[in-house]
């Protein structure tokens, strides 16, 4: 009876029109779907992520943002800042957890699950060591697949964001993430949100 039912559902003509596969739902993506959510770990494996404490007196401010160890009594991460430019590394890069729900001082889970929201200011934070990572790819300069990656260490102005990845220098304003070698790089370009693979640490 059930299998009856089915292809009298599937193949029969309603209303003078073949249901068949538009029942279906199916979903079609013209040109390319988005890549991710800034701060997704998008491999997981590999992939070596270790929980770090938050500096709270420069925490990172966005998921997918490049932090740096403080050589301190904290013996936490911070956000880049411009007293930064003679680096040549970055601690790791901030994870964004899943599901993540935003807080409120009057209705605590009052944001829907899913929303990026804002790393806590203190605490505890994920920090993504070795592995693939979605990041958003800030400057001017687009990303190629195997293209060296900067951080912007100086303060966010215009398209440049602090502890953002760019895929060209700017002279003291940026880092360059090992140059010369390939455990840094872009995985290809960023899709229409700015939103790009970086290889990191491998």
């Amino acid at each position: 009876m059930k299998l009856e039912m089915f292809r009298r559902l599937f193949s029969e003509r309603h209303d003078g029109a073949s249901r068949g596969r538009r029942m279906t739902m199916d979903a079609a993506f013209t040109f390319r779907m988005g890549a991710g959510f800034a701060g997704d770990v998008n491999r997981t494996h590999p992939a070596s992520i270790e929980p770090c404490l938050i500096d709270a007196s420069a925490p990172p401010t966005f998921y997918g943002e490049a932090v740096i160890a403080d050589l301190s009594s904290t013996n936490g991460v911070r956000a880049p800042a411009a007293g930064d430019s003679g680096l040549n590394s970055v601690f790791g890069v901030t994870v964004r957890p899943f599901p993540v729900q935003a807080g409120s001082a009057t209705n605590f889970g009052a944001v829907a699950l899913g929303v990026p929201g804002v790393p806590p200011a203190s605490g505890v934070i994920d920090i993504l060591k070795s592995g693939y990572v979605m990041v958003n790819l800030a400057g001017a300069a687009a990303a190629m697949k195997g293209s060296p990656v900067y951080v912007w260490v100086a303060a966010s102005s215009g398209s440049h964001v602090q502890g953002g990845f760019e895929a060209a220098a700017t002279g003291g304003s940026t880092i360059a993430l090992d140059a010369t070698g390939d455990r840094y790089y872009f995985n290809g370009p960023a899709d229409a949100n700015g939103i790009v693979e970086l290889a990191f640490n491998l």
